[in-house]
């Protein structure tokens, strides 16, 4: 026990039974903890926007030589925005279907909306006013302004304009590479060292739930999170599963050959601790390792296929919840929306609140301040979230390289059957054969093993 209670995870679920039992014991007090959870959320607020900034210029500068590996990054992006549009539905049709917050009848007004009255103002920039509103806004006033007022969408449009310019720089820009990928190292461990305050976060999030609606606000934040779960595993096994059977491979086959990385994401409910593992092991299935480089650094940006499924499933439990009636008209613009939202979001615990509230404003009729009912639960559908988002970004790279004709299919097979002899080091990938028939692209893995 002592040995579960050093780990985060074991805090977290500590955290979690102390703050239901304040709620229901002692609920005056439990109400004042409020501030813990918004606390954090402002803490993992402060780090997202530069956060976001580094992640998705490494990954656009990593893949080399734009004109070498256009295709592949054009069958990549097209891939990515289908199979996430499918993940942005799902959590749709089933928030629909299952209803998870009908029967909490919150009272918006009686949430205190100090904690995220600042990014509600920022946020607010996404709110109506037309398709050609929306896409000026995108535009910050300056770079800098950009990252002084916090918004996602705005620092994702420097962001890629950066990335896209520094690898058309070629070996001029490495200097700058590097130090962008210094600093997301640092930001990585701020993050690291945030993350270790989450179960007071929890702990106030939960206990001011029970504390001001009862034990019973439980029942629902419980089906939202099984629900979650099992839009998950419904969308690996059946929408990736068939993606990737349409391919040529098997997603059990798949699984079993990551299960040590998934198992290492499932406990620190991060892809990024075990993104060089994933890297090196699809290279050595017989993914050519520019299309690895390419695909794999993209993705953890922009292919988020189980944050898109938290998104929409949300949004939908928040306005249920609330009593909020929402329209068609509501429904196809938060999936317009998310779909730009979600590709500013990286796998890290928390950032999923801070890209949600964005989401939110824009759709005026959903109280953006009813996310801080899901933030006593979002670490445990974090674990979901970075489960689904790592194998979605995995699938993403074999069906790609099959697609392109990267991966040697022969070498793959043995390796998912487990014929293939397994390297001590798996770093070391410089032996493994590439497809012959392969065009030739540049070779930019190696810098991410």
């Amino acid at each position: 026990m002592p040995r579960f209670l050093r780990s985060l995870f074991g805090q977290v679920v500590l955290a979690l039974l102390v703050g239901v039992l304040l709620g229901l014991l002692v609920p005056d007090i439990a109400l004042k903890l409020k501030p813990l959870g918004d606390g954090f959320i402002k803490l993992i607020k402060m780090v997202i926007p530069l956060l976001v900034f580094c992640v998705v210029v490494h990954g656009i500068a990593g893949a080399g030589d734009l004109k070498r590996v256009g295709r592949v990054g054009v069958k990549a992006l097209v891939y990515f925005e289908v199979v996430t549009t499918i993940a942005l539905a799902l959590g749709l049709v089933l928030a629909f279907v299952f209803q998870p917050g009908v029967g909490m009848n919150v009272d918006p007004k009686a949430l205190d909306a100090s904690a995220l009255s600042g990014y509600a103002e920022n946020a607010s920039k996404l709110e109506s006013g037309g398709t050609v509103e929306f896409l000026m806004k995108l535009i910050p006033g300056t770079v800098v302004g950009a990252f002084a007022t916090g918004d996602v969408l705005q620092v994702l449009l420097f962001a890629v304009l950066f990335g896209c310019a520094l690898s058309m720089l070629g070996p001029r820009g490495a200097v700058v590479a590097e130090f962008v990928d210094a600093l997301s190292h640092v930001l990585f461990k701020i993050m690291g060292i945030l993350i270790r305050l989450a179960p007071l976060g929890v702990l106030g999030a939960i206990a001011f739930t029970v504390g001001k609606y009862g034990i019973g606000s439980l029942k629902q934040l419980g089906m939202l999170v099984a629900l979650f779960y099992m839009a998950v595993i419904l969308f690996v096994v059946g929408i990736l599963g068939g993606i990737l059977r349409l391919a040529g491979f098997n997603i059990f086959k798949l699984l079993r050959y990551l299960r040590e990385e998934l198992a290492v994401v499932l406990a620190t409910t991060s892809s990024d601790s075990v993104l060089p593992q994933i890297m090196a092991k699809l290279r050595r299935m017989g993914v050519r390792d520019s299309t690895v480089g390419l695909v794999i650094p993209t993705g953890y940006s922009f292919n988020l296929d189980a944050f898109s499924i938290y998104i929409t499933l949300a949004a939908v439990f928040i306005a249920q919840a609330t009593n909020t009636p929402i329209g068609m008209a509501d429904l196809l613009t938060i999936l317009a929306i998310s779909l730009v939202t979600s590709k500013g979001a990286h796998g890290v615990p928390g950032s999923a609140i801070v890209v949600l509230a964005a989401t939110l404003h824009a759709v005026p009729a959903i109280p953006a301040i009813g996310l801080v009912l899901v933030l006593s639960v979002d670490w445990f559908m974090g674990i979901a979230r970075a489960l689904g988002n790592l194998i979605g970004n995995c699938v993403a790279t074999v069906v790609v390289a099959a697609w392109e004709g990267d991966i040697d299919r022969e070498r793959a097979h043995a390796v998912l059957d487990g014929r293939a002899p397994v390297e001590e080091d798996l770093g070391d990938v410089e032996e493994v054969p590439q497809p012959a028939a392969a065009p030739t692209l540049a070779r930019t893995g190696g810098a991410h093993a």
